[in-house]
């Protein structure tokens, strides 16, 4: 478990846990979890596409990251958030469909891309991944108090001088790059786990966001390493873990969370 071919899945899962913990933080506050959902399974078909071309895998995600946030900000503009999200779904899914039955050469990448892949990564899937995660948590220390005001108090946020569509869509910027970070890692079906379920649990334990940031995070690197050790001794999906354990923290604090939310 702690030889040298897995070291780099090691790095790269604790910085996928850390990026997860502190966008996911504000994916529950923000009640953001079907953007959460639907910008990794946007973002797959880019991984097809870039198949397709011959170039970079995480290249296309992150392309197809990007056009999420750029469709579901427009879509917004004519309708509520939940149906912009979901209309971009339909969509991403039907060129994924498309991209998908023009190559047959992607069935053992749509697997590791759907349900995850992170023993053995490459030490060549270190840097990019540092780099988005780096970007990512930058970003989101940048707009920590606009961002959690406007969750909190819209009305506030914009008596204040914050722009609630300019905030959102640097939100889903953020979600974007932790999308792109995460999926080649636990999987498209599985990013929603883990930004979701860590969050969920750390916010019934405490309602300070400094407290409950903190905490998102451990529990995050406690479910994503929890998972590796898991799979490795089991040689089950490292996805099925993080959903698993995800949920389980998610109960841990229903039952016992000292919060309003967790009574």
């Amino acid at each position: 478990m702690f030889s040298d071919f897995m070291t780099n899945t090691w790095i790269v899962a604790t910085l996928v846990a850390v990026v997860a913990g502190v966008v996911g933080f504000f994916v529950v506050v923000r009640r953001a979890a079907f953007a959460a959902h639907v910008l990794p399974l946007g973002a797959f078909p880019g991984a097809a596409a870039a198949s397709l071309l011959g170039v970079s895998e995480l290249a296309g995600i992150v392309v197809f990251s990007g056009l999420g946030v750029l469709g579901i900000s427009q879509l917004q503009r004519w309708d509520r958030r939940e149906v912009a999200t979901a209309l971009w779904l339909a969509v991403a899914l039907a060129l994924g469909t498309l991209f998908l039955s023009m190559t047959r050469e992607y069935s053992q990448g749509l697997y590791a891309l759907l349900f995850g892949e992170v023993l053995g990564v490459s030490s060549r899937a270190i840097v990019p991944v540092a780099v988005l995660s780096s970007i990512a948590i930058a970003m989101t220390a940048l707009l920590f108090r606009p961002l959690l005001l406007d969750s909190l108090s819209p009305e506030l946020a914009e008596a204040a001088g914050a722009a609630s569509r300019w905030l959102e869509l640097a939100f889903l910027a953020v979600l974007a790059l932790a999308t792109a970070t995460a999926l080649p890692v636990v999987g498209a079906l599985m990013v929603f786990s883990l930004m979701v379920g860590p969050a969920s649990a750390a916010r019934m334990f405490s309602d300070r966001p400094g407290t409950a940031l903190a905490l998102t995070i451990g529990l995050s690197l406690a479910t994503v390493w929890g998972s590796i050790a898991l799979s490795y001794l089991s040689d089950w999906p490292v996805g099925f873990f993080v959903g698993t354990l995800a949920g389980l923290s998610y109960a841990a604090g229903r039952v016992t969370g000292v919060t309003g939310e967790g009574r």
